[in-house]
């Protein structure tokens, strides 16, 4: 350590004397910590944001293969009937002997087995226009009509497992009627 003689300035506070900081270095402080929360602030909106855009494509992919399926499960139950059918028909009567009426309705349930195949993949994707990933979050923040059956951002319980709750005990909004989780 040096010296000071009478004339030497005060040791300006910090982290080299037991001091406490003087202002000017309070209010650096001060300043640095609301740009680190303001910068963690718009990363988590950025984060929301792409998590919304990525969930909103998502769906809109899923939409459009929903509806390709379910234009394929018109085309197995017309097109199938009118095509196929009448052959196999011919086919199943001729060869194996079997009345018309047999044929007819043997052709009939495989063309409803294949219709009832589309429409359930269909179904399938039409589940990814829910937008899950979003509802959940933003029950998580407080928005929506799930933020008061969901856990806040600040809890240990994860949304899959607040959703697996609500699947169980059937839940109701303010309004006694049933809301549909996430």
């Amino acid at each position: 350590m040096t010296e000071q003689g009478p004339g030497a300035p005060p040791p300006t506070g910090g982290s080299d004397g037991g001091e406490p900081p003087d202002l000017l270095e309070a209010l650096r402080t001060l300043r640095d910590s609301g740009r680190a929360s303001a910068s963690a602030a718009g990363e988590a909106a950025q984060a929301l944001r792409t998590l919304v855009a990525a969930d909103i494509s998502l769906a809109r992919s899923a939409a459009g293969r929903s509806i390709a399926f379910a234009g394929v499960a018109v085309v197995f139950g017309a097109s199938a009937w009118l095509l196929l059918m009448a052959g196999l028909i011919v086919l199943l009567s001729n060869q194996l002997g079997l009345p018309w009426w047999v044929s007819l309705l043997s052709c009939a349930l495989l063309s409803g087995v294949g219709a009832w195949l589309a429409i359930r993949k269909a179904d399938d994707y039409f589940e990814h226009t829910r937008l899950k990933a979003t509802r959940r979050q933003l029950a998580r923040l407080g928005i929506g009509e799930l933020s008061d059956l969901t856990p806040g951002a600040g809890s240990a319980e994860s949304a899959r497992a607040a959703e697996q709750r609500l699947r169980d005990a059937e839940a109701k909004d303010r309004r006694g009627i049933d809301v549909t989780p996430p």
